[in-house]
């Protein structure tokens, strides 16, 4: 009896406090304008990189067709910038295949037979290429090293001179639409990467467009009407690519627009491809940087 009224009379534990929520440090005053400014700044960057993607590449190809397709502007780009991608495109497909070669106004000269030295260059750049891309974390540097590597060794190895002599006479206009179609992916480039610095790339992809479009709306009239196809003899060059690929090498008109053609489509539905990758990242950004518990 005694022990239960101690029990009865022991103290009351007192009641315990709620633990105290852990302070919740808030940036007050410059710091957290500053902080509000910066983010503010990445979500417009965002917003200027989705309408970069959005527009950049399908208004730079209509532009082109435009100017390409008017008499004075036709003639001032094929001067200016199609005609040494054109004459590029004879050089680096002769560079693939192990020729020697040296790209000029109107006129690529080519040598006859092939050159061990052209051969260990062009590898070797091509390695670097990998490795700064490998180093950098690039897999598109990497990637663009590993086909010009594989297309060496087709050049080179499984091509014979005839026909590489062939595919380097091709290369004009398929230097302006592969070529054309590469200077226009620098849009999709990183942001702070080389080919982004100082607006290049605007640059770039309005060469790339007006290259690529003044092979590709040429040879999609000859579709209809072989008149358009440009043979004939070049003063002080000879006879022009066309007219060497059907009259020396044997192929009909029908083969001549439709390689160049097939061409040109795999390099716009790879431009597509870029294009929709592009806007997908673009806007998942965007919508990370305007509601970050999407991330």
């Amino acid at each position: 009896m005694l022990y239960a009224k101690a029990q009865a009379r022991a103290p009351r534990p007192a009641p315990q406090a709620p633990p105290e929520a852990e302070p919740v440090l808030e940036l007050q005053g410059p710091a957290a304008l500053a902080t509000t400014l910066a983010w503010e700044g990445e979500r417009e960057d965002a917003r200027l990189e989705l309408r970069m993607y959005q527009f950049a590449l399908p208004v730079a190809l209509v532009v082109a067709w435009v100017l390409v397709n008017a008499p004075v502007g036709g003639s001032l780009i094929r001067i200016f910038l199609s005609m040494w991608l054109h004459e590029l495109g004879h050089a680096t497909s002769a560079w693939l295949c192990g020729f020697p070669s040296f790209p000029g106004p109107w006129v690529t000269r080519t040598g006859e037979t092939r050159s061990d030295v052209v051969f260990l260059v062009v590898a070797t750049l091509l390695g670097a290429l990998i490795l700064r891309g490998w180093l950098n974390q690039r897999r598109s540097l990497m990637l663009l090293g590993l086909t010009g590597l594989v297309l060496q060794f087709v050049g080179t190895v499984r091509l014979s001179p005839l026909k590489a002599q062939q595919l380097i006479t091709f290369g004009g206009d398929a230097g302006c639409l592969v070529l054309g179609s590469l200077l226009m992916a620098t849009v999709y480039a990183p942001r702070y990467s080389f080919p982004r610095q100082g607006g290049l790339h605007w640059g770039l992809l309005f060469i790339g467009a007006a290259s690529f479009m003044d092979a590709f709306s040429k040879w999609w009239a000859a579709r209809s009407d072989f008149a358009n196809i440009p043979f004939g003899q070049i003063e002080g060059v000879g006879l022009s690519d066309p007219s060497k690929l059907v009259d020396v090498h044997g192929w009909s008109e029908t083969e001549l627009i439709q390689r160049y053609l097939w061409l040109g489509v795999a390099c716009l539905a790879a431009l597509a491809v870029l294009y929709a990758v592009g806007l997908y990242r673009a806007r998942d950004e965007l919508r990370a940087l305007e509601d970050p518990r999407a991330q």
